[in-house]
């Protein structure tokens, strides 16, 4: 939060911050941030940049922050990052879930999972806990009661998402994680069903596009459901709630997942650790992490003013990316 704050202030007025909501843990209160920079045009090219969602992956707040940094010194200097600034809007939450960081748990101080707590239920019929439940708040995966409202910090994920990409032409989101696997993988919805994601086309074509300007680049790039599926995922419940609408404009979510099994193989101690399992506990490894992910950020931002190279395609080719997409992504 120190850290978040200190960015805020060293932005001043080249940013726009908010407080959409605020918890309280221990009768100490925490803000719910919202910052954005950039063009104020609601319908500017737009990218929003959230993490923090489980306290218990801290690494992917820090993430976020480092590429705030960054941004903060190129805006000082960088004639090409000022002007790209002036038609697209950066969006920025890196820090959903502070309860949770505080008490190094996955959940929020209600023992909500906020990944499990929209209405939205899965598709498939497992009973497996993971996926989310209603058991009780004592074990993790807790979706919170049937019927009630969602938790304040998903209520406000929303409201930013509402007022700051979904009102844009063309957006994109990116919600970083850390903890399934040993590898980095770039997730497009659905993870609440298994059937084809309707922007097929686009997903295709905008990880060719990254194939192609990053060929070395680290990234499984795929649906959710070609893993697993879960119920009350939020972004799957905005994507779909904005389809709904007339009129609506292109938003697609992704989920960075940040391997870190890989961490555990290399530092296996860090297992006894309660806060150890999904962060990357040695020096040299976390600054490695809070640098990789920069490429990706910066080409997603490019990527939305430049859509050219992915999203606008004629019927013929968007009929044969969705025939290779689903031939790569959904041929079982």
């Amino acid at each position: 939060m120190t850290d978040l704050e200190s960015l805020i202030e060293g932005f001043g007025d080249r940013a726009r911050t908010r407080v959409v909501g605020e918890v309280t843990h221990k009768d100490k209160s925490y803000p719910l941030y919202s910052m954005s920079i950039g063009s104020a045009d609601p319908q500017a090219p737009s990218v929003g940049f959230f993490a923090g969602a489980h306290g218990l992956e801290k690494i992917g707040s820090e993430v976020v922050l480092a590429y705030m940094h960054t941004l903060l010194e190129l805006l000082r200097w960088d004639r090409q990052s000022q002007e790209r600034l002036k038609e697209s809007r950066l969006v920025f939450m890196p820090l959903l879930n502070p309860v949770g960081i505080v008490n190094r748990t996955r959940s929020n101080g209600n023992g909500v999972d906020l990944m499990r707590n929209s209405p939205l239920d899965g598709e498939n019929h497992s009973s497996a806990v993971f996926r989310g439940h209603r058991l009780s708040s004592k074990l993790p995966w807790y979706r919170g009661p049937e019927g009630v409202e969602m938790e304040v910090e998903v209520k406000a994920l929303m409201e930013v998402v509402e007022k700051e990409l979904l009102t844009s032409k063309i957006s994109l989101a990116v919600d970083v994680h850390s903890g399934f696997g040993a590898k980095d993988r770039f997730w497009f919805p659905y993870a609440h069903s298994r059937r084809p994601f309707p922007y097929l086309a686009e997903a295709f074509a905008l990880k060719g596009l990254l194939d192609q300007t990053y060929p070395h680049h680290f990234y499984a790039f795929e649906p959710m459901s070609r893993q697993y599926t879960i119920h009350g995922d939020p972004w799957d419940h905005i994507f779909e709630e904005n389809r709904k609408r007339a009129g609506h404009g292109f938003f697609m979510p992704f989920t960075l997942e940040m391997g870190s099994w890989m961490w555990l193989k290399k530092n296996p101690l860090q297992v006894f650790l309660k806060e150890g399992m999904f962060d990357p506990r040695l020096p040299h490894r976390r600054s490695r992490i809070l640098r990789r992910h920069l490429n990706l950020f910066d080409f997603l931002h490019r990527a939305v003013i430049s859509p050219e190279g992915w999203f606008t395609q004629s019927e013929e080719m968007r009929a044969l990316n969705t025939r290779k997409a689903l031939g790569q992504w959904y041929e079982k």
